[in-house]
């Protein structure tokens, strides 16, 4: 018998594939299409405290091997969240990973105290959100500010709390270290690569916001090494999410040292990219006859 079984801040998964932000809503979308009881876990869209409008239109661009997107966080809010999204994804045998968005310190606060009366199994605190009291610089781009906002959503926090860092930095060791020292459970990375497209003909951008995030397979290799250079940094576990496409693709990030793996972009492609991911992970396992999932964890570490 093969376990597929992961651990992560106390939390039990059935198998390491959770979705990536943004890129499955709460899985109603996808339910047509796949069990979602089948993920190790669901990680949804960013909820902030209040409704957010996100940026204007275009923004989604696709690119030669992934896409740019500059959705800017649009959600309805904390309490649609509570009464819509969490009593869907509660039917099934799955763990619930809420992505907590902000712009004040105090606005991550708000969501993380409300989400403390629901039934919700991990959060995921988004630090790449512009922090509008420092004007506009990423919480996750300064080492001090990741330790201080990770201290103070601790204090708040009734579930194991994962941050999830941006690329977008000099050394993510040094960031990493930081999340760990405000007390940190787990780590997800990485967040989308700054990138920008130009409509050569229209001589403009493409995208109303200039700039987006760049996920998908041309972010792959960055991210297997910056997952590698956290797990070598930290003692606490890591999801490691960038350009999985395939279960061998997820195989890669778990011997680098992630504990689980998001799946992402790959969900726009294809609605059933998670379950085959989970399938190849599978295939892997019994064709290297290898029993617990456990056992290529960090593997090249």
């Amino acid at each position: 018998m093969i376990s597929t079984k992961v651990t992560i801040a106390g939390v039990e998964w059935n198998n390491p594939v959770t979705t990536a932000s943004g890129t499955f809503g709460s899985g109603m979308e996808f339910a047509d299409f796949m069990d979602i009881g089948r993920l190790g876990a669901v990680t949804t869209k960013g909820v902030s405290f209040t409704p957010w409008t996100g940026n204007p239109v275009p923004r989604i661009a696709e690119t030669a091997s992934g896409m740019l997107n500059a959705i800017g966080l649009q959600n309805p809010g904390v309490e649609v969240f509570v009464n819509r999204d969490l009593p869907f994804l509660k039917k099934y045998d799955t763990k619930v990973i809420v992505n907590v968005c902000g712009k004040t310190t105090e606005d991550y606060l708000k969501v993380v105290e409300r989400l403390g009366e629901c039934d919700v199994d991990m959060l995921e605190i988004n630090i790449s959100c512009p922090n509008v009291k420092e004007g506009g610089i990423a919480f996750g781009q300064n080492a001090c500010s990741v330790e201080e906002i990770t201290r103070q959503v601790k204090k708040y926090a009734k579930q194991p709390v994962i941050m999830k860092l941006s690329p977008n930095v000099t050394d993510i060791r040094e960031m990493a270290k930081a999340a760990e020292a405000g007390g940190a459970d787990a780590l997800s990375l990485i967040n989308t690569l700054t990138g920008t497209k130009i409509d050569i003909h229209k001589r403009k951008f493409v995208l109303a916001n200039e700039t987006g995030g760049l996920s998908g397979p041309a972010i792959k290799p960055v991210a297997l090494r910056m997952v590698n250079q956290a797990a070598r940094s930290v003692r606490i576990p890591i999801i490691g999410m960038g350009g999985i496409m395939t279960g061998e693709d997820a195989i890669e990030f778990l011997m680098a040292g992630a504990t689980a793996v998001a799946v992402g972009t790959a969900n726009f492609r294809n609605p059933m990219a998670t379950a085959e991911v989970i399938e190849g992970i599978q295939t892997f396992l019994v064709n290297e006859g290898i029993n617990d999932i456990n056992e290529i964890i960090g593997c090249v570490n």
